[in-house]
């Protein structure tokens, strides 16, 4: 999921200490990883609306539908991430392989640890390609996302964590279109605070 480990990542990957060290390591260790792809300028939570008098392509279609599930995901997440349910049914709606897989694990980790997640991540991903154009399965998504409203709090007392910095970083991601026509995130990278 992550392409640096930091503690302020950590909390960014799933609100999970343990979510965020195992993505890192994974994104770190993979080349080709969608933590290659160049920064995402600043912008809206959508792909943006195609004009009404111009048909959409396939391309445009399969970026939307891409976004949705890439947006989908971290809203699971945070949902799950408010009680460290690593068993939440939800998590599967948008994400699998190496996302799913890290996700869970961090929130393993979070409930281990004895940690929630308060808040909700701020995100602005904007589609970086759409392979191939005319029927797409793949779409990598970069996005400067923001932890800053989304933190770590101890269970047995309420107090905040205090696991590293928190802010603006890189993400990217790779979504794919599944077997029963339903994009779902296959894999993301996240990077250290200040890299977007």
């Amino acid at each position: 999921m992550r392409s640096v480990v930091s503690e302020g990542s950590r909390r960014f990957a799933v609100a999970g200490s343990s979510i965020v060290l195992a993505v890192l390591l994974v994104a770190a260790c993979s080349s080709g990883s969608p933590t290659d792809s160049p920064p995402a300028p600043s912008a809206e939570t959508s792909a943006g609306p195609t004009s009404p008098s111009s048909a959409a392509t396939p391309a445009d279609v399969a970026g939307q539908q891409a976004i949705a599930a890439y947006l989908g995901m971290w809203e699971d997440m945070a949902v799950a991430a408010e009680t460290s349910n690593w068993q939440d049914p939800r998590l599967v709606q948008h994400a699998t392989s190496v996302a799913l897989t890290n996700i869970t694990r961090g929130l393993y980790g979070d409930k281990a640890n004895g940690l929630v997640t308060k808040g909700r991540p701020k995100n602005a991903p904007q589609v970086s390609s759409v392979e191939p154009p005319s029927a797409p399965t793949k779409v990598i998504i970069a996005d400067c996302g923001d932890d800053s409203q989304w933190q770590h709090y101890r269970l047995d007392n309420g107090q905040p964590a205090n696991d590293g910095p928190n802010g603006r970083r890189q993400i990217n991601a790779v979504v794919e279109k599944q077997q029963d026509g339903a994009w779902r995130v296959t894999d993301f990278g996240i990077h250290e605070v200040g890299s977007c």
